[in-house]
This record gives C-alpha cells, structure tokens and sequence, in this order.
C-alpha cells in the first residue's frame, strides 16, 4: 500500500511537471531581452572620450578576453558540471534540495548556468516558484540543442550582475572588473578572478567595498573549489588565498575627458534621438573634436591667464570645410560648474560684431576703400527714433577715414552712421545669414556689439568660418557618426553647406580683417601667416573677444568673469580689450592649431563691383547706392523723416558709450 502511495505521487509529479513544461512557450518564438550596453563617444583620432552615464554599465568582451581562470572559477562555483550536463542537472537539484531542507532554508540553488541565462535573456520578473525552474529548465534544455557551451559562458559572463557601486550596477565581467580593479577583464590575476566568480550569487551582501570579509571568504571558498575539480593545484590555490583583496575603484565608467564638449554632445543625441533610444545605450558615438587641438587650447589660455583670480576664457575652433567642432576648450572648471561657457555662454561682442556690418557694406556694393565717413562725438537724432550718442573705444577720432580705416581703428562713430545707412534690419539679417542664431532685436546698437542677448563663442566662431570658407556657411557639427546596438549607421558628418555670400564679397571682407591683423587692433594675433581676424570689447571691459581665421580654422576667443560683470581695468597691470589677452591666446593657440599650414587665402574667379557710397552721412561718393531702411517696430508719425524712417525706438535700447550695453 506504502508502495502504491509512493508510485502514484510519483506519477502526479511527473504529470504535474510534464503539464507545467507543456505551458513553457518554444524558444524560437521569445526574444531574447536586450540588456544594451553603455553607450561610448569617442574623439576625431578614434581615442575614447567617456562612457554615457546611466544606472547599469556593461561592454560586452569576445570569450579571448576572458582569461581562463575567470571562466574556470565561475563554472566551478556556479555549475560544476557545466561542461557535461545538456542545459539541466538533475543531481544539482537534489542536492541543493537536500541541503536546504536540511538547513531550513535556501542556501544553495540547483540553476545550471545555462539556466540562469535563459532566466535573465528570457523570462520577464521571475517569480520564485516551481513553475519558474520547470519552465526554465525546458528552456534550457532547448538553448543547449541552439546554442554551444562556449557561446552560452560567453554569454553568462557578458551578463551577469556583480553588484552596483555608487549607483551603478555592473553587468557582465568587463565592466565589473573595471568596477572593482580598474582593470580589463583579459588582465584579471587568479585572485581578482576568483573575487569576480563569487559575487554573482550575492552581489549585494559579497560587496567586496562594503562587506571585505566576506568577500574575502567567498573568494577562498572559490579558489578551494578551483583547486578540488583540479583546475588550479593545491600550492596555486593556498598562494592566492594569502593574496589581499587589491581593491582599485576604477573610473573608467565615471571619468569623461573633455566633459564640457561631451555634455554637448549628448545634448546633441538626445535632441535627435530622443531621451530614450539615448538611455538604452549600446551607442558609440563618433565626434569631430581634436584632443591635440583642446590641450594646446587650455595650454594657450593657461600661458596668459593662469593666475588666481584671473578671468575665465573659452575657445572655440571651426573647420571652414565642413563645420566640424575641431576644439571646444574653457579656463573654468566641470568639478565647479558645469555651464559651456564655449556653448552656452551669450556675452556681448563688442566691435567683433562689426565685421557683419563690413559684411553687409560690400554685398550691397559699398567700397570700402572709396567711402569715407567722419570719425567725430555723435549726439544723433535719429529720424522717428530718438537720440543715439556715439564714442570712441579711446575718445579719440580721426576725422574724415575710409571704412577700411575705420575697421582697422574700429571707430564707434564711423560704423555707426554707417549702421543706420545701410539700416539696422540689414546689418542683423547678415549676420543671421553668416551664421548667428541668436535671437536678434535689428536695433541700431547691435552693429556695435549692443545685443540684448549676447552670443556665444561657437556662434562667433562660425559665423566667421563662412567667411574663411568664402561665402559658404555650415551648420556647426560635433558628431560623425553613430553607431547601434544592432549595426546600423547614422551617417551625421556630412557637411551642411549652404552659400550665403558671394566668394568675391567675403575675400573683400577677409583682405580688411587681415589688414586688421597685421596692422590694426589685432596685431598680437599675428601668427606670420595668413589670417584675418577682429577684435571685440565692449564698455566698462566687461568682455573681450578676438575672433579670427586662417584659410583652414575659423577659432573664436572670450575673455570675461562668467558669473558677474566685472570690470577687466586691472588684469596683470593692463586693461583688459580684445587686442590684449583675447588676441594673445588667438595667437597662442592657432601656432599649434594650424599644424604647419601656412596657405593663403585663395583669391575668387570674380570681384564684386564695388563703389564709393553717399549717403546723408558719408562725406564722399556717388549718389544711388544708398538704400534707406525700414525700422523692425514701427511707431506710426505723421509724416516720413529724412531717410526713409518711420517710427521711433525707445531711447534705452541704443549703446551710449561708456554706459553698459542694453538690458
């Protein structure tokens, strides 16, 4: 009767679990859950830039990466018999349940490897129950008919929790062994894999940063299980159990070179992309920037402004060719702040702003060198506007100049009747056409740098670029390309060109800002080698900018206190201009940044046609180039001024050298 009791339970087991397997969905028919992989960005030269930052890190290794007593270490305490049972072992499973219910409680499981990767690749919040390990030993059975034993370790090892520090948990043995060792995985030594081996079973409480000696016995235990299967001897094993724990907080997940260009670019993903594909990782993000070009960057700023208290700078460089970001350096530090004064910071510009005057002169056929202006103290009234009272950087003025004189001086007063000849509306439309996208007011002052927003250095940067580039102007790119999980390529790199200005206009534009260089207000930017730039300062010397290009890099300089407006009047016994520290570490760094080069701007098939321009303020020229403007806001009045104006603006919105600029 005992026996016939016995048998039928048996029976009911076997049918119980035969129902239960019946239930567990065809291998074939579950995909397997995407455990991703951190996403990586790497520089221009192919050198790795930093891990994106997220709650789980992994980089999967190929099986020759793994040394093979990590392998041997991790089959002999999680599943002994790896190499030799078909997906299940059966006395395991005995074993363990002897064991527990000898204890009275679980302290060992029966899950063969194979099992414990069709959990985590296949089942969705296990449950620990019966039904789980049934469903999942049929699975198992099925993965090893599909799949060898070295794909399925491979596998195991690439995915496997071995605990979280600081906030991120480590899957897989790459990134636990950079976790705890900072090391790669192929350099484990037997002690360190052992370590590795025993944290899986209880990565939280084998910690080895929170709980040493536990990991230390768990790492013995390891190696004494090592050496019984005979996969180390005896001596190897009693000689790495003396080993300390040699513990190495890695940082190779947390530390980022060039962490503000980074920021940027993972801005620049997340606005493509979207926050999502951005956090499921496994991208590898190729960039434009120039590692060589960042450090002589930070060296050119550290070489003029390395005291304490001295202000911040920030350099940006441009291909003209293509737009690419080949450098995006700043003095400040990212443990400090965080904010891309390169990016982000919007200063005024000062008389770096002018050259879109300049710019918008000779598309509108004005010759420079044939129109003159006189350089005086303005007290203007503007017709249907207001009054505008205009000064030199310096208080002083010389007279009736050309406009190439004027540039070279950079004379307030010159350029801004010229402003208001040509008409604010032009000026601001040439310099959203060359490339600043800040939003722009069309006030009269912002000829002058008086820009109720500010522009940041990258703004600057390619805005001169298109005229480095002739005329052509690009949209500003940081990454070349990306790389998926699944193999797929986004080719980002491609450059954006457009022609904005003829190739005549911007030579004409280039000759005078070279001019500038060689004998103007940005002769400390002189390199020996063709370059054209423009310096910018604006009242009470609270920026300073130069901003400059060669035939291959467009870079723009600032130089300010990023937080506050401080007055530069006393920085190394000088006051601060663009012609002075901005220029120096222009200078500095394009030495280094243009690598030798030393082409010259090359000269377009055709010149524009070019004439002297008379306005009502220009004192020289013939008459029929002057076009009026149409104010942006327009106030109705009872009749039309003289110039075509009609309206007025408010009075605060207009520069009134030395006052600051408007608010």
């Amino acid at each position: 009767m005992l026996l016939l009791s016995a048998g039928i339970a048996v029976i009911t087991l076997v049918g119980y679990v035969l129902a239960i397997a019946a239930t567990a969905p065809d291998l074939s028919e579950l995909k397997p859950i995407d455990k991703g992989r951190t996403s990586v960005v790497y520089a221009a030269d192919g050198s790795r830039l930093g891990f994106v930052q997220s709650d789980v890190i992994r980089t999967p290794i190929p099986w020759s990466q793994m040394p093979k007593h990590l392998r041997d270490a991790t089959v002999a305490i999680e599943d002994s018999r790896f190499w030799h049972h078909r997906g299940v072992d059966y006395g395991a499973i005995v074993r363990a349940g002897i064991r527990n219910l000898q204890s009275g409680r679980t302290v060992q499981g029966g899950s063969t490897i194979t099992q414990q990767l069709v959990r985590a690749l296949y089942i969705k919040d296990p449950q620990r129950n019966f039904a789980r390990k049934i469903r999942e030993a049929k699975l198992a059975s099925e993965l090893e008919k599909r799949r060898s034993k070295r794909w399925i370790l491979t596998t195991y090892l690439n995915t496997v929790p071995y605990g979280t520090v600081q906030g991120r948990t480590a899957l897989g043995v790459e990134a636990a062994a950079e976790t705890f060792f900072s090391k790669h995985a192929r350099d484990l030594t037997l002690p360190e894999a052992a370590l590795l081996a025993g944290l899986p079973q209880a990565p939280s409480y084998y910690n080895p940063f929170r709980n040493p000696r536990a990991a230390l016995e768990r790492r013995n235990e390891v190696l004494e299980r090592m050496a019984k299967l005979g996969y180390i001897s005896r001596p190897e094993a009693e000689a790495a159990k003396t080993e300390p724990l040699g513990l190495r907080r890695g940082t190779t997940y947390t530390v980022r070179r060039e962490p503000y260009f980074f920021d940027y670019v993972q801005e620049r993903l997340i606005e493509r992309y979207g926050i999502n594909v951005f956090r499921r990782g496994g991208l590898r993000v190729y960039t434009t920037i120039d590692p060589t070009l960042q450090e002589a960057a930070r060296r050119a700023i550290q070489g003029q402004l390395g005291l304490p208290g001295d202000p911040a700078a920030a350099v940006v460089s441009i291909d003209p060719a293509t737009g690419y970001i080949r450098a995006m350096a700043a003095s400040s530090n990212y443990r400090d702040t965080t904010f891309n004064l390169a990016a982000q910071g919007r200063r005024q510009p000062g008389s770096a702003f002018k050259t879109f005057v300049l710019a918008a002169a000779v598309e509108r056929g004005v010759d420079p060198d044939r129109t003159v202006y006189v350089s005086k103290p303005l007290n203007l009234q503007v017709p249907g506007y207001g009054p505008w009272q205009v000064k030199t950087y310096d208080n002083t003025y010389g007279g009736a100049m050309t406009l190439t004189r004027a540039t070279l001086r950079s004379d307030n007063t010159v350029y801004a009747q010229l402003i208001l000849d040509l008409g604010p509306k032009a000026v601001c439309e040439e310099a959203r056409k060359l490339g600043i996208r800040t939003k722009l007011d069309c006030y009269p002052a912002e000829g002058l740098g008086g820009l109720r927003i500010g522009v940041s250095p990258l703004e600057m940067a390619n805005a001169y670029a298109t005229l480095a580039s002739g005329g052509i102007r690009n949209e500003p790119e940081a990454i070349l390309k990306v790389v998926f999980p699944n193999g797929k390529v986004d080719e980002l790199g491609k450059p954006q060109r457009k022609r904005v200005m003829s190739a005549g206009a911007a030579y004409v534009v280039t000759r005078i800002l070279r001019q500038n260089v060689l004998s103007g207000t940005g002769t400390r930017a002189n390199i020996g080698c063709p370059a054209a730039g423009k310096t910018g300062t604006t009242d009470n010397y609270n920026d300073a900018w130069f901003v400059g290009y060669t035939p291959k890099l467009a870079t723009a300089v600032w130089v300010g206190y990023p937080n506050a407006l401080v007055e530069m009047r006393n920085v190394h016994g000088i006051t601060v201009a663009g012609g002075t520290f901005p220029a120096a570490i222009w200078h500095d760094y394009m030495q280094i940044a243009r690598k030798g080069d030393c082409s010259d701007f090359p000269v377009p098939p055709s010149m524009p046609s070019l004439s002297p321009f008379l306005s009502s303020r220009s004192v020289t020229g013939a008459r029929g180039s002057y076009r009026s403007y149409t104010p942006p806001s327009v106030v109705p009045r009872a009749a039309p001024q003289s110039g075509g104006a009609t309206g007025r603006y408010d009075p605060r919105f207009y520069e009134t050298p030395p006052q600051p600029p408007p608010r």
